[in-house]
């Protein structure tokens, strides 16, 4: 599902280069989950960009449902991106002027989906918030909002999912009820699953935990300094 070869980023600081990740490599097959941990500035969400399409990297390739991602146009990395990746950030990224069902809605329109309205409303009712509908952001709680975002993420049932620390702005008990419903819906779905994570507890849940350090990935050995 996800192949990275010889993954590299280097970012420019006034007359010095920052190695952010170096010759990364990472394998993962369909329908596994993951958690990455690893300390503040490690890379970690500069990885879930590139794997998003959002940044490209200095060199190495990133292939996903067979495809190279750095070969497509940015038309078309924008169409593969909404019909097989679906990310849920750590700040909801919600459009304020829209209401819980049109936000849901949007991935879908972008591409004209004649089901648009019929998957909406079934993904917000996936996600216990019906009677939100038709309430804009500013009207809803910090995990009604993430809910929302959760929807709108599967609405166009994505191959892959991308979480960045997805309960990280939420107090625990909200926090692990989003997860809950994030692990339910991919099982359900059969979602291949990267998590970005600072939970030991929460990585642990997944298929698969490894540790973002020194720019490369490798298997979390029972460090609780790993994660911080």
């Amino acid at each position: 599902m996800l192949e990275i070869n010889n993954l590299s980023k280097t970012y420019r600081q006034g007359s010095s280069d920052i190695n952010v990740l170096s010759d990364l490599e990472l394998l993962v097959e369909p329908g596994e989950s993951v958690a990455i941990l690893g300390q503040s500035g490690s890379g970690k969400s500069t990885l879930l960009s590139l794997v998003a399409g959002l940044d490209q990297p200095s060199s190495g390739s990133i292939v996903m449902n067979h495809q190279n991602i750095e070969q497509l146009s940015e038309k078309k990395l924008s169409e593969f991106r909404a019909k097989n990746l679906g990310i849920v950030f750590q700040q909801f990224h919600l459009m304020s002027n829209l209401t819980a069902l049109e936000n849901i809605r949007l991935p879908l329109e972008i591409f004209k989906d004649p089901k648009a309205q019929e998957k909406a409303s079934r993904a917000i009712e996936q996600v216990g918030l019906k009677h939100r509908a038709n309430h804009f952001p500013s009207e809803l709680s910090g995990g009604e909002k993430q809910r929302i975002a959760i929807a709108r993420a599967f609405v166009v049932e994505p191959k892959i999912l991308l979480a960045d620390e997805p309960s990280g702005n939420l107090d625990q008990d909200t926090g692990d009820k989003i997860m809950e419903l994030i692990f339910e819906i991919c099982r359900t779905n059969q979602t291949t699953f990267i998590l970005v994570t600072h939970n030991i507890s929460l990585a642990a849940r997944c298929n698969r935990v490894l540790v973002l350090e020194h720019g490369r990935l490798n298997p979390y050995t029972g460090k609780t300094s790993d994660a911080y």
